[in-house]
């Protein structure tokens, strides 16, 4: 892969999107012959329906992604569910349920012989399809088993996929085939089922990092049935899908056009910045300096009690609907969040100097969410700490900047290059280039493979190559739950310096570029694309970019205003 292309495209690297198309592409032919089933309405369901729900969302999913009667867009896929969910939910057990789905193959017509058939060479992998059910005795009738298998055994060399292509260079998946129905009337089990079968089926067959959830993914499959097709009404449907999302533990992960009913929910919040340190809600800042100082709320604060429920107790409620890599990215969300409710007096106990106090803060209209909020330096991208350190922060950098930045630089004993933000520029290469004296690899990509759905593939290791003048000093790098996707791409990149080292804490585990989703009722998420690895293929997602030296942030440094991992990396340079 040519770096110039990559340095394009690998600038998707995202935190949050903030821009989408405004609705998926015009339907195809086979599309927009879509019938309007009569609504599916859902009250209860047994444990046999479940069971059969279940195996009906893999059978249409392995389908969807193998069959040649769907892989071409002859057949309009969700329209087939929607007509098939009936007879499935009529089955008294699951022999019937089998026959039904074997009559439903049947329709499809028989699978010609391939003549170009597709191979998987195990070594070429990092992930292999996970496929192991279709020879699962317990799970299938052996008669539905032989349909798959034998569908299985004849995918093409030369696979091509209507509902799912991949991007050049790069390779991550896009769906641009997948209809939105904005217009969706709730509820709808029928198309709330679709969308639980679509975003599975796609994590199941296009997310790199499937093999990372930490769940078992079929069991989330079958305990997410009922929440979302039993789901009485819009906010409900779009609730239980958050929850769903979240179980794939990727920050990219979310459903960014619902976050407006992530709880809590509140046109006002408290006039502060809250951070997790060492476990606890930290006052870190302040939203509006005027009302968070009239507040009487202070830096330091730790917040116990919130309307007179213990913190505790709020974030075993909350967690569940916040998507992320690892707790640090989950406690990072939630801590933007915590404080929205209703407009007006709020009762808070805060821990102040040892001490319990119980105060009466007023909720301000919010200023939105924190997205941009950083942890870097005040000032200027590129600094002068003293005459011999260098600083560089990238929420501001711009490309074009690097390379009289590192002239100044050059005559310093120590570069702090501060990531703990999201870069205003793509700079891995740029800046990288001056931190080398050798062509040395960073990162390798994990890719789908079209004929054999679930798998993904190795590409080569990527390089930076050297730029003259080498810089010469030692480079540390600053991290924390800020870094996240092009931070930590980035943070991988500089790190390749022999003379680098990174510090601070947990990263946000959320690297790749992403895939965008639309789900029923025009709902939108995205999912990390590609599989991004070190050269020496140990993994990143959800671990984020492990620091040398772990220095965190106190309580007791917030409430002092001092940037104790700054000062850290000060002292790393000048011990030298």
């Amino acid at each position: 892969m040519r770096p110039k292309i990559l340095q394009l495209l690998l600038a998707g690297l995202c935190a949050m999107p903030t821009a989408w198309a405004q609705e998926a592409p015009a339907l195809t032919p086979v599309q927009a012959e879509l019938k309007r089933a009569a609504a599916i309405e859902l009250t209860q369901l047994s444990s046999m329906q479940i069971d059969n729900l279940a195996v009906t969302a893999k059978v249409w999913g392995f389908l969807k992604y193998h069959h040649p009667a769907v892989t071409s867009g002859q057949q309009h896929w969700d329209q087939a569910l929607l007509e098939i969910l009936p007879s499935v939910l009529a089955a008294p057990d699951r022999a019937s349920a089998d026959r039904v789905l074997r009559g439903w193959i049947s329709r499809l017509g028989a699978v010609p012989a391939c003549q170009d058939c597709a191979t998987l060479e195990p070594a070429q992998y990092q992930l292999l399809p996970s496929l192991a059910w279709l020879q699962d005795d317990q799970l299938l009738s052996a008669e539905l088993r032989d349909d798959l298998k034998a569908i299985y055994r004849n995918r093409a060399r030369d696979a091509k996929q209507f509902y799912v292509t991949l991007t050049p260079m790069v390779g991550n998946p896009v769906f641009e085939q997948e209809a939105a129905y904005a217009d969706l009337k709730f509820p709808d089990s029928g198309y709330q089922l679709l969308a639980l079968f679509r975003f599975w089926n796609v994590i199941e067959y296009w997310a790199p990092y499937r093999d990372q959830i930490g769940a078992d993914w079929d069991q989330v499959l079958r305990a997410s049935i009922a929440p979302l097709a039993l789901a009485p009404d819009r906010n409900s449907y779009e609730l239980a899908l958050m929850a769903l999302i979240a179980q794939v533990h990727d920050t990219h992960s979310n459903l960014w056009s619902s976050l407006h009913l992530r709880p809590p929910v509140g046109a006002c919040a408290l006039p502060v910045r809250l951070r997790f340190v060492q476990d606890q809600a930290v006052v870190s800042g302040y939203t509006s300096a005027a009302e968070g100082m009239a507040s009487g709320l202070q830096r330091g604060d730790i917040l116990t009690e919130l309307d007179g429920v213990p913190l505790a107790q709020l974030l075993t409620t909350l967690q569940p609907y916040y998507a992320a890599s690892n707790q640090a990215a989950r406690l990072r969300d939630v801590a933007g969040g915590l404080t929205r409710g209703a407009c007006g007096s709020t009762q808070l106990v805060v821990q102040r100097d040892g001490a319990l106090r119980q105060l009466a803060v007023a909720r301000i209209p919010d200023s939105g969410p924190s997205s941009r909020v950083t942890h870097d330096k005040p000032g200027d991208t590129f600094q002068l700490i003293n005459d011999q350190i260098a600083y560089i922060k990238l929420s501001s950098i711009r490309r074009s900047d690097v390379p009289a930045y590192m002239e100044r630089a050059a005559r310093s004993k120590g570069l702090i290059i501060d990531i703990r933000n999201y870069p205003s520029d793509f700079v891995p290469f740029a800046l990288g280039q001056y931190l080398v004296e050798q062509p040395t690899p960073f990162v390798r990509f994990t890719v789908a493979d079209l004929a054999n759905p679930g798998g993904f593939k190795w590409s080569k290791e990527l390089m930076l190559q050297p730029q003259a003048p080498h810089y010469a000093g030692k480079v540390v790098i600053l991290v924390d739950e800020r870094s996240q996707s092009q931070s930590e791409y980035t943070a991988m990149a500089l790190r390749a310096s022999p003379r680098a080292l990174v510090l601070g804490s947990t990263t946000a585990g959320a690297d790749g570029n992403i895939s965008a989703l639309v789900l029923p009722g025009g709902l939108k998420t995205v999912i990390s694309g590609i599989g991004v690895f070190y050269p020496d293929k140990r993994p990143t997602q959800r671990i984020g970019i492990v620091p040398d030296i772990v220095v965190s942030p106190t309580v007791a440094g917030l409430r002092e205003q001092r940037d104790e991992v700054l000062e850290a990396a000060i002292r790393v340079i000048e011990r030298e």
